[in-house]
């Protein structure tokens, strides 16, 4: 027992200076994370992934989470820590849901696209609409998401409704409320 603590320590303090790593990218972006929030973020991943049933074997997620989205403009110093936290915890759940048939990468730029466009940095709508429809469509066979090359073009995955301004103020009129 005492060399399996031994060993989560040290794997512990390599995933912190990982995650201290990152700020050197992110500063740029007005971002940083505290010694503290990383703390958490590495428990939070531990908890997530035995929650999840998952394990996770070399690099950890977070620092790809926190590369793919640390230039969104939806991501701000007061709810960085917060958000790469919920966003690793949707990761591991979506992975799951998916049953593994799309890659790490693939899944965290669907993420992206979606957290900045439909969802408009509203990480509740990511988890509750735009994923769980699109793991249902992976489930079900869609490989749409699936790039040749790995950075070449693929099919957008669009059945989210949004909001149009344009719509809106028509309805506004057709119940006399403009």
């Amino acid at each position: 027992m005492e060399n399996s603590n031994w060993m989560m320590e040290i794997s512990k303090q390599g995933q912190l200076e990982k995650l201290e790593k990152t700020n050197e990218f992110t500063e740029k972006y007005g971002l940083a994370l505290s010694k503290e929030d990383a703390e958490l973020l590495v428990q939070k991943r531990a908890d997530s992934l035995k929650e999840q049933q998952r394990v996770e074997f070399g690099e950890a997620i977070l620092p790809k989470i926190i590369y793919e989205f640390c230039d969104s403009d939806f991501i701000y110093q007061q709810n960085y820590a917060e958000t790469m936290g919920r966003l690793q915890d949707i990761f591991y759940l979506y992975k799951n849901e998916m049953m593994d048939e799309i890659s790490d990468d693939e899944l965290l730029h669907f993420m992206r696209e979606q957290f900045d466009t439909v969802c408009h940095g509203d990480v509740e709508y990511l988890e509750s609409t735009c994923l769980d429809i699109f793991s249902q469509a992976i489930r079900a066979g869609y490989c749409g998401h699936k790039r040749s090359d790995g950075y070449g073009e693929y099919e957008k995955f669009d059945i989210v409704p949004r909001w149009e301004k344009e719509i809106f103020f028509e309805t506004l009129r057709n119940l006399g409320l403009e």
